[in-house]
């Protein structure tokens, strides 16, 4: 059986195949900068402008006194959580 590659990882399977990869000298140091690029954009937020029901706003600031958060702090965590198929939307 024989996968289907996209052109990126053909790209990759060329430059590896051409013999022009080189080896990184310390392995160790480029795992760490990655890790550190790849925490950043993890955490990275961006501030966005959305139009809500006044009547929405209300119950969910309702909803977040009582559980002791901020109710934007609780809108991020529901978009969050349904973002990574935590929790489903009910149509």
């Amino acid at each position: 059986m024989t996968a289907k590659l996209s052109a990126e990882e053909k790209a990759i399977i060329e430059y590896v195949e051409s013999n022009q990869a080189t080896s990184i000298a310390d392995v160790e140091s480029e795992k760490k900068r990655f890790t550190n690029l790849a925490r950043t954009q993890m955490t990275k937020k961006k501030a966005i402008s959305i139009r809500l029901l006044e009547s929405d706003i209300e119950r969910i600031k309702a909803k977040s006194f009582s559980q002791g958060l901020p109710y934007q702090t609780l809108i991020s965590s529901l978009i969050h959580q349904y973002a990574n198929d935590k929790i489903k939307l009910e149509i």
